[in-house]
């Protein structure tokens, strides 16, 4: 290994030293601000029943949500169903049954028909066995479209301290990781390392300073995603609205 190779692996070594420890400083004071917070968030709860007490009406009664509402008339395939649509884990037959109220086997006779009826009705799911229990699960053939959907939904959602990266990346461009941690006061590896996961920033060099760190500027499809033809259509500093205060 030669010595400048040497010194950029210390250099990178460094780094990620330092940000785990910024992670772990940061961990704490938010540990320390919530057991800080917790009393007055219990006053606030406190508070807030209270006054819901306070408005209620003599006499007045809260629906009686334990049951079904009055009028309705529900199967029990129907029940079964619903549930197994809204649950986000297998359920098991015996889980079915108390939910439900009936046994095991009237389970395992409507999973059966309802099955039949997605087949026929050629639905995009099914009720599948899965892990000791029963979910309902999109058809295989589907995973195309869907992988398209997650995809889309993973792009375009980005958090106050990924657009805040972004925005500097994109106005300072090309620039080092060690910049933008002096303008946002806080480790950015994680940020970067996901924004550049979502195709909005890539690697475009090495700076000339000692260890050679990488530069990052934005993409093709950074500009795709905030409709901008090139980077000169970025709103100017001057325009750019100071935070209310």
């Amino acid at each position: 290994m030669t010595e400048e190779n040497r010194e950029i692996q210390e250099v990178e070594e460094a780094q990620e030293n330092r940000e785990i420890q910024e992670s772990r400083d940061v961990r704490e004071v938010l540990e320390v601000e919530d057991a800080q917070d917790a009393p007055e968030v219990e006053a606030v709860r406190d508070v807030s029943e209270a006054q819901d007490s306070a408005v209620q009406t003599p006499g007045e009664q809260h629906p009686d949500e334990s049951k079904p509402p009055e009028g309705f008339e529900a199967t029990v395939e129907s029940v079964i169903e619903a549930v197994l649509f809204a649950s986000d884990e297998p359920l098991s037959e015996a889980r079915l049954a108390d939910i439900v109220e009936t046994s095991a086997k009237q389970v395992r006779e409507l999973v059966e028909s309802l099955n039949a009826k997605y087949t026929a009705n050629n639905n995009a799911f099914r009720i599948e066995q899965i892990a000791g229990g029963y979910q309902m699960l999109t058809l295989s053939p589907y995973n195309y479209w869907l992988k398209k959907l997650l995809r889309a939904r993973s792009d375009n959602k980005l958090s106050p301290a990924a657009l805040e990266t972004l925005a500097i990346v994109a106005y300072k461009q090309p620039i080092i990781r060690a910049d933008i941690e002096a303008i946002r006061g806080v480790a950015v590896g994680e940020v970067i390392r996901s924004l550049s996961y979502k195709g909005m920033v890539k690697i475009v060099g090495r700076a000339e300073v000692l260890g050679r760190p990488m530069l990052y500027g934005t993409t093709k499809r950074f500009l795709e995603v905030f409709g901008l033809n090139t980077l000169k259509d970025l709103p100017k500093i001057e325009e750019l609205k100071k935070p209310s205060s």
